[in-house]
């Protein structure tokens, strides 16, 4: 078997295995509990529960997603100082070797995908989500979903999943079972919006960025190939054209000013030692 290159960072801490799923789970709670909240606060309001609006959709993904991180950083705290480099926010060694893994990946997850719809007599695409997040209500319904599924999907996911669960359960086997692991964690958690038949090509992928956070020790190119397929996947849904490159750059661009700004933060408020 092939042995995976590992690439460490100073700061990286060695988490128990079982806070991956265990911060899956937080996450899950977290977010249903916002959710909860959420639409007690849109029903007091008139707003309806059982016809939910496009814009309350997208409210509780956000919230969803922002859970992830916080049970995240929450038990990343209970061992010692969070530092966004422990998650993988780093920047890696060869950028082009990053690029032209992204690419690699990208194919391989589409290969397989065309292979396995092909077999089932199926395209396996998921019909309504977009429309449920506010991609058919105008342009400022398209505007909230592109953010949702194009930069925080990517980014609040992509430091769940890699940035901690499978960091934390390779401290247990090694790479290879907890790539295996967190991927399917991953098809389970986005079968609850996706059709039954993608979840074999979805933890496939979930798989594919494990591996390409182990082979670069960065997360920032499986945020972009998370943000890539989305973006894709979200244009295709809308039969867009040239506009799914506008979208594509526009999302990279707004990733890449959140992370910047994330940098910031954490170098403003880490403590110096004497």
């Amino acid at each position: 078997m092939t042995r995976l290159k590992r690439v460490n960072d100073a700061g990286e801490q060695r988490w128990p295995p079982w806070y991956g799923p265990v911060g899956l789970i937080a996450g899950l709670g977290l977010g249903i509990f916002g959710g909860v909240i959420v639409d007690l606060i849109a029903h007091a309001g008139g707003a309806s529960l059982t016809n939910t609006s496009p814009g309350l959709t997208d409210l509780e993904t956000v919230i969803q997603d922002l859970g992830f991180i916080l049970a995240a950083v929450y038990l990343a705290s209970r061992v010692g100082l969070v530092r966004p480099g422990q998650f993988g926010l780093r920047f890696t060694g060869s950028r082009w070797r990053a690029v032209a893994l992204v690419a690699c990946g990208l194919v391989a997850f589409y290969l397989l995908s065309l292979v396995w719809f092909t077999a089932l007599h199926t395209s396996g695409t998921e019909k309504t989500l977009v429309k449920e997040i506010g991609g058919n209500a105008g342009t400022l319904g398209v505007l909230a979903a592109c953010a949702v599924t194009c930069v925080v999907a990517p980014l609040c996911e992509e430091f769940l999943f890699r940035g901690f669960i499978f960091a934390a359960l390779r401290n247990w086997r090694g790479p290879w079972p907890a790539a295996a692991i967190t991927g399917v964690l991953f098809g389970i958690v986005h079968g609850l919006s996706a059709p039954a038949v993608d979840l074999l090509p979805l933890a496939f992928l979930g798989v594919v960025l494990c591996l390409l956070y182990q082979q670069t020790g960065s997360l920032y190119p499986c945020i972009a190939l998370h943000l890539l397929n989305n973006t894709i996947a979200f244009g295709a849904d809308e039969h867009w054209g040239v506009r799914i490159v506008e979208l594509t750059l526009a999302s990279l661009a707004t990733v890449a000013l959140v992370l910047y700004l994330v940098r910031i933060a954490s170098a403003r408020w880490t403590p110096v030692s004497d």
